[in-house]
């Protein structure tokens, strides 16, 4: 006897971005979303408006840059992020709808600059990714309610971020964990001990790590598609990374702060001589400009691979597996012999059920 398919409910909610006031509730189609390790996530959906009454309460809701979108599927949080974008558009019939373009919460720190200079010593790496994102929630009109943990990495850093390099908040997020021995971070979006929507700032060493058992996904089985690229075009075993001058004499010409780190070992072993750069506005210290070519290097150093799945949720899938770890098993022309590896999931992109398609979702790999 086959099982009933029950079909998941979506439901997005439209809040004020500052107080979490809902809005409204308004129905979708087409709605594609994603959320990642490393990057922003995003989500697109078209919004109809078949009478006046819903293109009113469109209108009013769907607010760029002022508006909050949590995505709930059967009533758990499944993602959260700001409306930047939205599109009303009429086609040949006169029918009406309102496209919009959200990113994660991450996103809002594109937006923000330090509103003067934020500096310390000897703090712990974590501190410093906390002190910034209270520094733009501290000021007026800048709290979006992000959480901030106490957590610790046990890497103690010197910081000295100037108002006068006018660098946005989510730039100086990224360096900072783009360092040698640094650190992953996201908001995570979920709901707290109490039923409400929340968003905290979550920050991994050396990675964010998800669940503790490794989940299994075959090929043939619950795997329906894959692609594992191979890319050199971006591997590297030289790497010269560039700052600013440090020469305080106008008088004098300045030349730009350079330094190279390199791995003689790959060369022994037959690589070719790869070599790549990284500018870095705003560093003059010279062992920070190494650290950060170190860990560009350590980065780099193999061909990227970025392994593609395509499965259908089975309840074993959410948002809460970003940082976990899956156990892949191929077998097939290219893998005759099998493949078992195991990866650690750094993206995830659902496409909700449509009327002819299931709901599926593709997880981005990296290899452990």
């Amino acid at each position: 006897m086959s099982r009933a398919v029950i079909t998941p409910v979506y439901r997005a909610i439209f809040c004020d971005l500052r107080t979490d006031r809902v809005l409204d509730v308004l129905p979708l189609t087409e709605a594609k979303f994603d959320d990642f390790i490393g990057k922003s996530g995003s989500l697109t959906a078209t919004v109809p408006l078949p009478e006046p009454g819903l293109a009113a309460r469109a209108k009013e809701a769907l607010r760029p840059g002022r508006t909050a979108v949590w995505l709930e599927r059967d009533g758990d949080i499944w993602w959260g992020g700001v409306l930047w974008t939205c599109t009303p558009a009429s086609d040949e019939q006169g029918r009406m709808t309102a496209q919009f373009q959200a990113g994660t919460f991450d996103s809002y720190l594109d937006h923000r600059i330090l509103s003067g200079n934020v500096v310390g010593t000897a703090t712990d790496q974590f501190d410093i990714a906390r002190a910034l994102v209270e520094h733009a929630q501290a000021q007026d009109g800048g709290d979006i309610g992000i959480s901030l943990g106490a957590e610790m990495s046990g890497v103690r850093r010197d910081f000295a971020y100037a108002y006068s390099a006018l660098a946005r908040v989510r730039e100086l997020l990224d360096k900072l964990a783009q360092l040698a021995d640094g650190f992953e971070w996201r908001i995570h979006c979920y709901r707290d001990s109490q039923g409400r929507r929340a968003k905290r700032l979550q920050l991994g060493h050396p990675l964010i790590q998800g669940g503790r058992s490794d989940i299994v996904l075959d090929h043939p089985g619950p795997v329906l598609s894959y692609s594992l690229p191979t890319d050199s075009t971006v591997q590297a075993n030289v790497w010269v990374a560039r700052g600013d001058s440090d020469n305080t004499d106008q008088a004098q010409d300045s030349e730009p702060s350079t330094t190279r780190e390199a791995e003689p070992d790959d060369l022994t072993a037959g690589w070719p001589r790869l070599e790549r750069t990284s500018d870095h506005s705003g560093v003059k210290d010279p062992e920070v400009l190494r650290s950060l070519a170190r860990a560009e290097l350590a980065r780099q150093r193999r061909p990227e691979q970025i392994p593609e799945l395509t499965v259908l949720l089975d309840g074993r899938i959410t948002p809460a597996l970003l940082g976990s770890r899956i156990r892949l098993r191929i077998r097939d022309l290219w893998h005759p012999d099998g493949l078992d590896a195991h990866y650690r999931v750094v993206g995830l992109a659902v496409n909700p059920p449509q009327r002819t398609k299931p709901e599926t979702a593709t997880l981005y790999l990296e290899g452990v």
